[in-house]
């Protein structure tokens, strides 16, 4: 029992190692920022990463990335197409598996079944099939219906985010997980998950229902570890810390990456862990936005 709980529970040095140059990273909601800084200091390459939004473009500024598998790569509204995902795949520097939210939950329950691949019918009567061509139509040996198959998209590892979990891996949400995290979860070959604070196991035992994910394969303390973005339950999103970073990106992806490169240096290369982060965001940024 002793050696399970240290295997469980580890720091945020310790968990970055887990993540090598060409794996496949599924990246979860709310984002697991702590971890996804880490990555960025040490330099991880070549990475395929799953699922996108402004994080994906963060690592894709930091050069992390090789291949997306994302259904969008926007920043939100008035941000149709993220600044250094379009540059990346303009310049031929990143490929993308084109999918949509059907597709990638389709691949992800083939690869937990460990099947070739799962009929699908969305995306029939597009261009889907034509821009990715990994996905196959064919014949349905028994009804005869056209169908697409849709290939497993295997996540070498997932990492994600929550409201708590015990020292043995047992994980609760508030409000719930992300609607991509169980199937990252039950795809991937492993699962870190970083939360805003550690609770005893009887707490666990106490409302086993709350339980979100069982026993997964490493937790990380992480309060305030998704900033700047939200943890339902305690804290929302920083507008400003995040209007800032897309800025510096548009500005990049125009040609002068001076902003983008003090960013990353002040925010992701400089700090050796999440309690320096936190500091150079400031304690008074961070109470501002509490969830209440």
């Amino acid at each position: 029992m002793d050696t399970f709980r240290k295997l469980s529970l580890i720091g945020e040095h310790e968990a970055s190692l887990w993540i090598e140059d060409g794996m496949t990273v599924a990246i979860g909601t709310p984002h697991p920022m702590g971890l996804i800084r880490q990555i960025i200091k040490r330099r991880v390459k070549n990475l395929t990463i799953v699922d996108g939004g402004i994080c994906l473009d963060l690592l894709i500024a930091a050069g992390c990335v090789k291949r997306s598998v994302t259904y969008y790569g926007g920043g939100g509204f008035g941000i149709p197409v993220l600044p250094m995902f379009r540059q990346a795949v303009e310049r031929g520097a990143m490929t993308v598996f084109e999918c949509d939210e059907g597709t990638i939950m389709t691949g992800l329950r083939a690869a937990a079944q460990s099947l070739p691949f799962l009929p699908w019918r969305g995306g029939l009567g597009t261009s889907l099939p034509d821009v990715n061509p990994e996905f196959k139509t064919f014949s349905d040996p028994l009804s005869g219906q056209t169908l697409l198959a849709v290939p497993p998209i295997k996540p070498d590892i997932a990492l994600l985010h929550a409201d708590a979990a015990d020292e043995f891996g047992n994980v609760q949400h508030i409000g719930g997980a992300g609607w991509l995290d169980p199937a990252f979860f039950r795809a991937a070959d492993r699962t870190i998950v970083q939360v805003e604070r550690i609770i005893p196991n009887e707490r666990i035992r106490a409302e086993p229902e709350a339980t979100t994910f069982a026993r997964v394969d490493a937790v990380v303390r992480a309060p305030y570890g998704a900033h700047p973005f939200f943890s339902r339950g305690h804290y929302v999103r920083d507008e400003d810390h995040i209007k800032n970073y897309l800025n510096a990106s548009a500005k990049a992806a125009a040609g002068d990456r001076a902003a983008l490169d003090r960013y990353l240096d002040h925010y992701c290369y400089e700090p050796n862990d999440l309690g320096d982060y936190l500091e150079r965001v400031g304690i008074k940024r961070l109470i501002s936005l509490y969830e209440f």
